[in-house]
């Protein structure tokens, strides 16, 4: 009689391991995806941004507004998640309705989506006066701003192997800064430029405030943080943002201006719509990509990604806009592979000793 319960007992915990085990396989799987998506649109989407303005675009809040005004795409996963949850065998109140988000969520979404939308534009003025390779080496300082406010909102614990990638990837951020006095664009005037350089730096700022705060928003939610509630964050921040930067279009009169830029454009008026179109895609990679990475991993690993990825950016830059490519770009490359690889070096330390942890501690 008593060993009837110890038998269905032990099946219960081989079932919960199996499911553990395949909840970490779909988690690094969906982690590996998402960070695919940001690497998209880290690369492709400044690239974009550069040809628009290089080709005979001038409208910066416009070129801002594209940076988050292909949030409808968002709207088919949030669709499929929705129908998903619908035929779910959940009997949550919550399962039912189409938006599950919070009040207070809902308000630090729309925060966040305002400094987005400011970013967006600040970016934008960056790329606009700046080569792709000089503005790329200043987003670089992104990574210092992540994890200052990463420590300072969500208390990011940093290991030796974090911190050495930090300070590799700052310090390629640094030798790459050696040949910018070279880079200003002849047609560009010296308070041009400097503005712009001011301006990345500002862009880098914010976002490396705004991938924590993301993180934060995920801790103090008071509700069940699932990839429904991600999206549905996602689309508020996106629309906020857009919304943001539809204000400053109606105030230049970016609106007036498009259709006869469209017109002048050196590639034809069908290549310019191609470029907004994808422009817009291509950066809505890059946020969902972002968002993902920060649910599944940490803001941290976010900003090691982007950072990462920059010299890739800079390598493209050369070859599609004949950019140069001196020895500081593959010194920073090397530096930056080099502080990539600390940091899941590090990252995989700790997750074998976290699966050892247990098994030690079992009688």
């Amino acid at each position: 009689m008593e060993m009837e319960p110890i038998e269905v007992s032990s099946q219960q915990i081989t079932l919960k391991k199996e499911d553990a085990k395949k909840s970490k396989a779909l988690k690094r799987s969906l982690l590996l995806l998402n960070c695919a998506m940001l690497g998209i649109g880290n690369c492709a989407g400044p690239l974009l941004l550069r040809l628009y303005f290089v080709r005979g675009g001038k409208r910066i809040w416009f070129s801002s507004w594209l940076e988050t005004g292909g949030w409808p795409i968002i709207l088919f996963p949030f669709a499929a998640l929705y129908l998903n949850r619908l035929r779910g065998r959940g009997d949550s109140h919550d399962d039912k309705r189409l938006f599950i988000m919070k009040p207070l969520v809902f308000i630090a979404c729309v925060l966040i989506g305002i400094l987005t939308g400011l970013d967006d534009y600040f970016y934008a003025y960056g790329v606009a006066r700046l080569p792709v390779s000089t503005a790329s080496l200043i987003i670089a300082i992104q990574l210092a701003f992540t994890a200052f406010f990463a420590f300072l909102l969500v208390r990011q614990r940093f290991t030796p192997y974090s911190i050495n990638s930090v300070v590799l990837l700052t310090v390629a951020a640094v030798v790459l800064s050696l040949h910018t006095s070279g880079d200003r664009p002849a047609n560009e005037s010296s308070k041009q430029y400097l503005v712009g350089f001011f301006m990345t730096i500002g862009a880098s700022a914010l976002y490396g405030l705004v991938l924590p705060m993301v993180e934060l928003t995920y801790k103090k939610a008071n509700q069940a943080i699932t990839y429904s509630l991600v999206m549905e964050m996602q689309m508020v921040i996106s629309v906020f943002a857009t919304l943001f930067c539809t204000v400053g279009m109606l105030f230049n009169k970016d609106f007036e201006v498009i259709p006869r830029e469209a017109k002048e454009y050196e590639l034809g008026e069908t290549k310019y719509y191609l470029v907004v179109v994808f422009s817009a895609i291509i950066w809505q990679f890059f946020f969902l990509g972002a968002i993902g990475v920060i649910f599944y991993g940490s803001s941290l690993l976010a900003a090691v990604i982007i950072t990462t990825l920059l010299p890739v950016t800079e390598i493209l830059a050369v070859f599609f806009f004949q950019e140069s490519f001196k020895a500081e770009k593959g010194i920073s490359l090397a530096l930056s592979l080099w502080g990539f690889a600390s940091y899941f070096y590090g990252e995989l330390r700790a997750r074998k000793k976290c699966n050892q942890t247990p098994k030690s501690e079992t009688p």
